[in-house]
């Protein structure tokens, strides 16, 4: 493979890394405009109709019973994930949000050791570097505060998203009987709306959905467009050049991504106590495209 391709699939997983980074920023715009569950949902739907019609065209609907029950494993997951993003987001920061997130491969690695006895090798070193990175963050650098585990109410709940969240590439690879990614990500979005609708289905018609923001259909749209259908697929086109790992490994571009794309919507930049945890993580991502 020659060096022009491989430098064209990482400048789209870099495109990538800035449209899931816009979504912290967008889910914390839109995190108040709905109850987070509901949120999720139309999330969901919008992305299922819109990737609807080209399953349909490529693969057909068909679809087995035992298939909806491993998809709906899954999909379980997705849902706790979202749900406690929008939650959170109403008492923290996409800032905060896209840290601690970085800490999901490392837990991730953890949960594949013990589901699919994935060896860790070499990617410890990788792993760490981001935990200490994302704690530096966190906390501003300050011992004083990870001693007294000094969380906010909205990064404790997100915490509790991710370690959920962090199953989700083992299940997928326990789970995966050889269909198309795609067919996968479009039926877990389907019964992720099943899940959502026993859940929240009886608030339904509760909602002002004539009330609702151009602003708050905007950011959905986004969400369910760009952080969730197209960067499937760049996603998924990149893991045939670059392998699961070093795709990863971009989630750590997300919290600096998140600060130029706040700075560019008129936020000041942090201080600058947090910048040697941010360094820490991309060293962390250099390391994983270098091995």
């Amino acid at each position: 493979m020659t060096q022009k391709p491989i430098v064209v699939i990482h400048l789209l997983m870099f495109f990538c890394a800035v449209l899931v980074a816009g979504s912290f920023t967008v889910g914390e715009a839109i995190a108040g405009g709905l109850d987070p569950a509901i949120l999720t949902l139309v999330r969901f739907a919008m992305g299922t109709a819109l990737f609807a019609p080209f399953i349909y065209w490529r693969h057909g609907l068909d679809v087995k019973v035992s298939a909806l029950i491993r998809y709906s494993l899954v999909s379980g997951v997705l849902v706790i994930f979202f749900w406690a993003m929008f939650q959170a987001l109403r008492t923290t920061t996409a800032l905060n949000t896209s840290v601690i997130f970085t800490l999901v491969p490392a837990i991730s690695a953890l949960y594949a050791r013990v589901l699919v006895g994935e060896r860790l090798d070499g990617r410890m070193v990788a792993l760490v570097l981001s935990g200490v990175g994302a704690v530096w963050v966190l906390f501003r650098g300050d011992p004083g505060q990870l001693l007294a585990m000094n969380w906010n109410q909205g990064d404790l709940i997100f915490l509790g998203g991710c370690l959920v969240m962090a199953l989700y590439t083992p299940l997928i690879r326990l789970l995966h009987r050889g269909e198309s990614m795609a067919v996968m990500t479009f039926w877990i979005m389907v019964t992720a709306c099943g899940w959502l609708l026993l859940f929240c289905g009886h608030q339904l018609s509760g909602v002002d959905w004539a009330g609702i923001s151009f602003k708050i259909w905007s950011g959905i749209f986004y969400l369910a467009v760009f952080s969730t259908i197209i960067s499937f697929f760049i996603s998924q086109y990149a893991i045939l050049y670059l392998g699961p790992t070093r795709v990863m490994a971009y989630s750590y571009l997300y919290p600096p991504l998140v600060l130029v794309i706040n700075r560019v919507l008129g936020q000041p930049w942090p201080e600058p106590i947090i910048y040697p945890g941010l360094a820490l993580l991309l060293v962390a991502m250099f390391f994983f495209q270098r091995r």
